[in-house]
């Protein structure tokens, strides 16, 4: 058991699901950090947490928080991962790490001189058939394509908005950045690829959103009443085709205009000798598709799963693990490498949140440029 408190910087949608996970794995958050002092203490006072903090200053002189989650905007990444691992802070970020890769490496210089713990919450890594994949594919002598997606509705609309829309907020890669490199850092996780060259075609149905006067929360149905246009600058959605390491193929479908998908990402893995598939919206079946033989659906169960899937299995089959879980399992990878734990399964580290960074380079300057671009290693 960690034998510190833990604080988490955010307080919108993603925070309390920190809050929440860390709870379950029985790790004492001690309190929140919000835009204002008075966000933080109603967040504090909902989560019934202790503290709410009025300023990062106050949070980083607390000599009774060892780690810190940070789950702000993504413009506040850098400076806040930065301000925690100089108070000798170890730390949980939202993805993406940063706004850019130029951020993401100097994160990853200071978090290697600084000898403290880093990681970035891809939870999707986490759910248990997501290991059972990566377990599987070891066996296979080749894999030869791997093709799917990750798509959404929330923004389909002109009147949908949040400050996940705007390159000066989030980046200049919006669909791309939020999710697509969840399906870039799991099917690289999956079969232990890396990805060589991409091209890329990005496209924005709506230049032009209408933005509420006021704060608006990630995935919030509540209709605003007073609208303003604003410019838009970032991607919709995009596709891109993929050359991996090996010479194998890849293709990625992103869209968060993509009516009735609420939040699905799913793969599809070619091997030798065998396809596994799996799709976010029913996470507890992994499909095994074969030749010359019948194809099998394997559902969610720790009695034929392997070891390593098991560590991250809490419950037993037919009851199903979910959204929740893969954070709570994610961290529970992150606090075993903080507590000096065996580590079943390396966690998300800043080395990997800064790939991801130099993959939205190369997609971003292929779809500028309409061509085939290496990824920068």
């Amino acid at each position: 058991m960690y034998n510190k408190s833990v604080a988490v910087i955010g307080t919108g949608f993603i925070g309390p699901v920190h809050v929440e996970a860390l709870r379950r794995l029985g790790i004492d958050v001690k309190g929140v950090l919000g835009s204002s002092e008075s966000k933080s203490i109603d967040a504090a006072n909902a989560m019934g947490l202790r503290k709410g903090y009025a300023s990062i200053k106050e949070l980083l002189e607390d000599e009774e928080i060892g780690a810190i989650h940070v789950t702000s905007p993504n413009k506040y990444h850098f400076e806040q991962v930065k301000l925690c691992l100089e108070a000798g802070k170890h730390v949980m970020c939202e993805k993406p790490l940063t706004m850019n890769s130029e951020e993401s490496g100097q994160l990853v210089k200071i978090a290697s001189e600084s000898g403290l713990i880093t990681g970035v919450n891809y939870n999707i890594r986490y759910y248990p058939l997501n290991i059972e994949s990566r377990e599987r594919s070891k066996a296979m002598s080749s894999v030869h394509e791997i093709s799917g997606g990750y798509v959404q509705d929330w923004l389909l609309n002109k009147e949908d908005y949040n400050w996940r829309v705007l390159s000066d907020v989030s980046g200049p890669l919006r669909a791309i950045g939020d999710i697509g490199t969840h399906w870039l850092d799991l099917v690289c996780f999956i079969t232990g690829k890396t990805i060589d060259s991409v091209c890329a075609d990005l496209y924005t149905i709506h230049p032009v959103r209408k933005r509420p006067v006021g704060e608006v929360k990630t995935f919030s149905t509540t209709a605003p009443k007073e609208l303003e246009d604003v410019k838009i600058d970032t991607e919709d959605g995009g596709n891109v085709l993929i050359r991996f390491n090996d010479g194998s193929r890849g293709n990625l479908r992103v869209s968060q205009v993509a009516a009735g998908r609420k939040n699905r990402i799913s793969y599809e893995i070619c091997g030798n000798n065998e396809t596994l598939y799996w799709d976010g919206e029913s996470p507890n079946t992994l499909w095994v598709g074969k030749r010359g033989q019948m194809n099998r659906e394997m559902i969610k169960n720790p009695e034929i799963q392997s070891n390593r899937t098991n560590y991250f299995t809490d419950y037993p089959g037919g009851h199903a693990e979910g959204f929740p879980d893969s954070h709570k399992q994610c961290f529970r990878s992150f606090y075993d490498a903080v507590m000096g734990n065996k580590i079943q399964i390396p966690h998300p580290s800043f080395k990997d949140g800064h790939q991801e960074m130099l993959l939205c380079d190369a997609i971003l300057k292929s779809s500028t440029n309409s061509k085939w671009v290496k990824v920068e290693k």
